[in-house]
């Protein structure tokens, strides 16, 4: 009787467990909220590259695709900055900007040889502490969030863990594009 006393309550507490155990990731500002104001990375591309300067602040109400990375060499990563870049290149209003959160001494180089390699033009590549930017909430086990704004209000938001940013993700995300240009 013990042992099957034991098993349903086994079997009660991975049930009780699960719907935390799917839970998406929430990273960064959410759909609904209003992006929580100016940071000051260190851009290293673009017309301010050198300098910490507010992205926030540049992008004014225009319709931006923010993205946080932890990881300069990845694939994936390298793939959906790519894309969004191609997006920006045919939309002009669209703002892009991804902040690195890395705090390893030659972030900056791997960054500047990502952006040559992957043909990065339109879109800003920064760099940031590893907490990332106060009030944005970014979460520690977020490899990749994506925050899709206009008029400084979330319209999309994306957070992936290490190794679940796939081509489909990626897909979604482009798509998501829509709810913030024309």
């Amino acid at each position: 009787m013990k042992k099957i006393f034991c098993a349903v309550a086994a079997a009660a507490a991975v049930w009780v467990a699960l719907p935390a155990l799917a839970a998406e990731l929430k990273s960064g500002p959410q759909v609904g909220e209003k992006v929580p104001g100016p940071f000051h990375p260190l851009n290293v591309t673009g017309s301010e590259a050198g300098k910490k300067h507010c992205l926030f602040c540049s992008s004014g109400d225009s319709p931006v695709a923010m993205i946080f990375a932890r990881s300069i060499d990845d694939a994936q990563t390298a793939k959906l900055i790519k894309k969004i870049d191609e997006a920006n290149a045919k939309n002009k209003d669209l703002v892009s900007f991804v902040v690195f959160l890395n705090d390893s001494e030659k972030a900056d180089v791997k960054i500047k040889e990502m952006a040559e390699k992957e043909k990065i033009t339109k879109t800003i590549l920064s760099v940031d502490n590893p907490a990332g930017p106060e009030k944005y909430n970014v979460a520690k086990d977020a490899e990749v969030t994506v925050v899709l704004y206009v008029e400084r209000n979330v319209k999309a938001n994306h957070s992936f863990k290490k190794g679940e940013l796939k081509d489909d993700k990626i897909e979604t995300i482009v798509k998501d594009l829509s709810k913030i240009v024309k």
